[in-house]
């Protein structure tokens, strides 16, 4: 059974801490703790994936 994938879009409020990725070529790790704003990255808007909880 695969897990599900959490997936967040730049200005949406963090429902789970941890270390999230953006989706894409683009590797850009970062942590990001619940109840911040998921930020942008170079001044534009991303999808990050969760890649690890904590």
């Amino acid at each position: 059974m695969e897990k599900q994938k959490v997936y967040l879009t730049t200005g949406r409020k963090c429902t789970i801490s941890g270390e999230w990725e953006i989706e894409g070529r683009i590797s850009t790790l970062v942590y990001i703790s619940k109840g911040e704003i998921m930020p942008a990255y170079c001044s534009k808007s991303v999808k990050w994936v969760l890649i690890r909880k904590g």
